[in-house]
């Protein structure tokens, strides 16, 4: 039995029916390298079987303390069952992109039931009209619990449950894993006590780590190493509200030499500044396109892995934060970078000033009951339409494997990340790499995004405009790797949907493609 931690019981504790706390993505595998061309739900189920041990979450179910008085506590799960975590759905016909998205939301937008492990794969098939996508394919559409993972120990279960070959035998090591006993009421109570009695003690410990920390921000701010301005707070927006139960996903998939190439258009540029700016542009045309564009610039919140290497493959969050704003105030494309570059720049320094560890440390001893309380009030009393939003949107960059990988011998093709949201966080984006491309995907709610589609455009069309725009400024330099390069694609499998041509016009590509993972 282990217990959460704090940024961990953050996300139990904002669980609600309008905000459940899991992450995800939709996969899209190719079977044509499994033995015999194909694979049955009951090969799926046999294949995770034998790789169970390979994993610490998906045999372990929350156990809350009673009253909330304590983080709740990791506990295997003696009742596991795995066939009621791996589900089997199949799309009607024509079963093309639209559709696999909308069955994608509606599965993410259900909670899961935390007196289990808190996860589940759905396998779609029928995905036999999706640019791209060779017959016979089919998805598996993921949801686990935000308290279990984050974005780098997701990738972590995603390398236990594939195989870097498509013939890798089950592993050799036997299976010892062991069910456990739910613990009892009273001996919740009694480890709450014990450990509400040594909190301030650790709230001390945590307090003297993260001085120097403090000092060494008020000497960066003395020394202008960066800055506090006003363009760190984000305006209200339509996505900074009350949300509702129900969502919309969509993506688009992108070559990573494309991203690479247009960050060399401004020196220094990461591309990570490439994807943010991107994001910028795409948020900048659909509310433009609703007359709600405000005067000053959007932020996102940019998660920041802290997850140190003898960490890989442990449960949990071990994650800080930065703000970054988007540029969302500037039309031309190139401009929009470099300031977004500038920006990030400045946050990061902000950051490391802190300590981005130092964080995540501070996140570990908040009092549980009133993180629960604070929580629930935020919720219950609307205060998200009350209350300034501290960002407008998160964008959390996820890098995958740069080679194939495969499970139950099917080639994984293509991946798009799916978020959760919480009221006054209505939009998230989610950029996720693998082999040569990457996707930039987004999870929002219905009723403040009832045009996904058209959002999905203004990706495309803003990666497009910025693509353009930097091999136009590098024209007088060294050729462009990619200048012969495509336009950023909807969701699927590179090959085929990347025959495409570029299209600027709102509405232009129907389809979706699931880019794939680093």
């Amino acid at each position: 039995m282990r217990q959460l931690q704090g940024m961990d019981a953050s996300f139990v504790a904002l669980e609600t029916r309008t905000s459940p706390m899991h992450i995800g993505s939709i996969l899209i595998y190719d079977p044509a390298t499994a033995p015999g061309g194909f694979v049955r739900y009951k090969d799926i189920l046999r294949f995770f079987e034998s790789r169970m041990q390979l994993s610490r979450t998906m045999r372990q179910r929350l156990v809350r303390v009673p009253f909330d008085l304590d983080y709740p506590y990791w506990v295997e799960d003696k009742d596991f069952d795995l066939e009621y975590h791996v589900r089997h759905v199949a799309l009607p016909k024509p079963g093309d992109w639209r559709q696999l998205c909308i069955q994608a939301a509606r599965i993410f937008a259900r909670p899961l039931d935390l007196t289990r492990p808190p996860w589940e794969f759905t396998i779609v098939e029928g995905i036999d009209n999706v640019p791209g996508v060779a017959p016979g394919s089919y998805a598996m559409v993921t949801k686990v619990h935000h308290a279990a993972i984050d974005g780098m120990s997701g990738i972590d279960l995603m390398e236990a449950l594939h195989t870097l070959d498509p013939n890798t035998p089950p592993p050799n090591e036997p299976d010892t894993w062991k069910g456990e006993e739910l613990p009892n009421f009273a001996e919740l109570l009694a480890k709450s006590w014990v450990n509400n009695l040594a909190n301030p003690v650790r709230q001390l410990d945590v307090a003297a780590k993260a001085l120097p920390g403090m000092a060494k921000a008020v000497k960066g701010l003395i020394a202008k190493d960066f800055k506090l301005h006003g363009e760190m707070l984000a305006p209200r927006t339509r996505f900074n509200t009350v949300i509702s139960a129900n969502r919309v996903v969509e993506g688009r998939s992108i070559p990573l030499a494309d991203i690479k190439a247009i960050r060399e258009a401004v020196p220094g540029a990461k591309v990570n500044d490439v994807f943010l700016a991107i994001i910028g542009g795409a948020m900048r045309k659909y509310l433009d396109h609703h007359n709600e564009l405000p005067d000053k610039t959007l932020t996102a919140m940019a998660p920041i892995s802290v997850r140190a290497k003898d960490e890989k493959g442990d449960m949990g969050n071990q994650v800080a934060a930065m703000v970054a704003p988007l540029g969302t105030q500037i039309e031309d494309p190139l401009e929009r970078l470099g300031y977004v570059h500038s920006q990030t720049i400045n946050s990061k320094a902000m950051t490391d000033a802190i300590g981005a560890r130092n964080m995540t440390e501070m996140s570990k001893v908040s009092p549980a009951l009133y993180m629960a309380l604070g929580a629930q009030l935020y919720t219950r009393l609307g205060l998200a339409n009350r209350v300034g939003p501290p960002f407008t949107t998160v964008v959390t960059n996820v890098p995958g494997p740069p080679v194939p990988i495969y499970s139950c011998g099917a080639r994984l093709e293509s991946m798009m990340g799916l978020l959760c949201l919480t009221d006054g966080m209505g939009l998230g984006h989610v950029v996720q790499s693998y082999c040569k491309e990457a996707s930039i995907a987004f999870t929002a709610c219905r009723q403040v995004m009832p045009d996904p589609e058209f959002y999905a455009q203004c990706i495309e069309d803003s990666f497009t405009e910025l693509r353009d725009a930097a091999r136009a400024a590098l024209a007088d330099g060294p050729p462009s790797p990619t200048s012969n390069s495509k336009a950023a694609q909807p969701v699927p499998k590179a090959a085929a949907a990347h025959k495409q041509k570029p299209t600027a016009k709102k509405g232009a590509a129907k389809s979706g493609k699931v880019a794939k993972k680093k």
